[in-house]
């Protein structure tokens, strides 16, 4: 396990002590191939380690240069075990005058946070409710085997063909769920028990790739909603969000879309693409050309059960159309869950902000009711998911009321909506940075 080409000539002094650094000389290394990060006052060079990095090389390079203590801590629910990771790539420590945090972020913030942390550890809320997953997974193979026997009993006509198809889409979509638990190790207590579980629902389950959505996922939540360094911010052009894209495209007159009427083609290219389109593409091209054969063996399984289960029925064609037709269900479901607390909130470049801060600019809640855990997989505990990835997330509830005092303690909103307001908001958000796209384009 190793680490930067500059590590072992740094590691000490002539006295064979630690060599200390200041920010400005950490601030110095966050180019590729110099890379370095500071965890726990520990100075670390990952400039090799990235390509090993189980969670992708870039989210180490997305805190290059900075204090990666509290991503750490959010992302690893075994500390001792990644401390002893890292401990080859150690090259030195801050200077004792340095404070613990880079650019002026709140120390007594920090600290707050790592103690409410503590708090919620000793009070269980890291711990996981087997039967709660279990049923989870049940209720998704459950829904499965009603599809089935639906088809096999009332044939395939097309009432029950929707009908079919609308089981099919929520099982789906609720899969979906179940494997964002086991990415984000939150049921069992060992990685390699959560990442084999993964594979299996979103590869078996689903037909997508677990080390794609890995590289995706861990990357948002490193960084959310900050361009160059956030995947799911990163529109491809369709779409300019926030403030300060739609300006930055107005003022260089980038016009690729129509974008003041982005509020109106959303509907059409956003909620019916992702899944069959653009995600579809995306797996199988990411698992190819990057060898994830065995995520690839996965996915194939997904789709020589679901083949072998349909086409006896409907045929090749018709199962084929069948499937795309579930998947442009559950792309409608999956795109206005998760954008709900995305394009409606900050979406900026880069502004060194502590963990919660950041977090919370980023993200919303919304109202709780069993309905809307249901549906939204507990994602409309969305600020306690980013402030805490690895909590399971039957607890988020014990832990929202906490977070939202120690936000109000240091004037850091907390925002909670309906679903429907939550909804509503990303169409006004989309149409008030097409706006912003349209007065930069014409006038700056």
């Amino acid at each position: 396990m190793g680490g930067g080409g500059q590590q072992t000539d740094r590691i000490t002094d002539t006295n064979g002590r630690f060599s200390s650094y200041t920010w400005e000389e950490m601030q110095k290394h966050t180019k590729h191939g110099d890379q370095w990060v500071v965890v726990e006052r520990k100075v670390y060079n990952v400039s090799q380690w990235v390509k090993r990095h189980p969670g992708g090389l870039r989210i180490l390079g997305h805190y290059a240069g900075e204090d990666a203590t509290e991503a750490f801590t959010a992302f690893h629910p075994n500390l001792q075990l990644m401390r002893k990771y890292l401990k080859p790539l150690l090259i030195g420590e801050l200077e004792a005058s340095e404070p613990s945090q880079d650019r002026q972020k709140n120390a007594a913030l920090v600290e707050d946070f790592r103690a409410l942390r503590e708090r919620l550890e000793a009070e269980g809320c890291f711990k996981t409710q087997p039967l709660f997953f279990a049923l989870h997974l049940g209720h998704i193979l459950l829904l499965e085997a009603i599809a089935f026997v639906m088809v096999w009993y009332f044939g395939t006509g097309w009432i029950n063909t929707l009908i079919v198809a609308v089981i099919l889409a929520t099982a789906q979509s609720q899969a979906g769920w179940l494997q964002h638990d086991f990415g984000h190790l939150s049921v069992f207590k060992t990685s390699g028990m959560n990442h084999l579980v993964h594979k299996f629902v979103i590869g078996h389950l689903k037909g997508a790739s677990a080390g794609w959505w890995n590289h995706r996922h861990f990357q948002h939540h490193a960084k959310p909603n900050i361009f160059k360094k956030d995947p799911d911010v990163n529109m491809l052009n369709a779409f300019v969000v926030g403030n300060v894209q739609p300006v930055e495209y107005g003022v260089k007159k980038i016009k690729h879309l129509p974008y003041n009427h982005q509020h109106k083609y959303f509907f059409f290219i956003g909620p019916p693409l992702l899944i069959p389109v653009y995600f579809q593409f995306q797996i199988f091209h990411n698992m190819i050309s990057h060898g994830m054969w065995v995520d690839l063996l996965w996915c194939i399984s997904y789709y020589v059960r679901y083949f072998l289960c349909y086409t006896q029925f409907y045929g090749v064609f018709w199962a084929i159309i069948l499937f795309n037709f579930v998947r442009f269900m559950e792309s409608h479901w999956f795109v206005w869950v998760t954008q709900m607390s995305r394009i409606p909130m900050n979406i900026d470049y880069e502004q060194n902000q502590d963990w919660l801060s950041m977090q919370l600019v980023a993200t919303c809640n919304i109202e709780q009711s069993a309905f809307n855990d249901w549906f939204s997989g507990h994602l409309n505990f969305q600020i306690e998911h980013h402030l805490f990835p690895t909590m399971p997330r039957h607890n988020y509830w014990r832990a929202a009321p906490r977070v939202r005092s120690l936000c109000e303690k240091y004037g850091v909103k907390y925002q909670e909506k309906t679903l429907y307001g939550a909804f509503a908001d990303i169409i006004r958000s989309l149409e008030k940075s097409g706006e912003l796209w349209l007065d930069a384009y014409l006038n700056k």
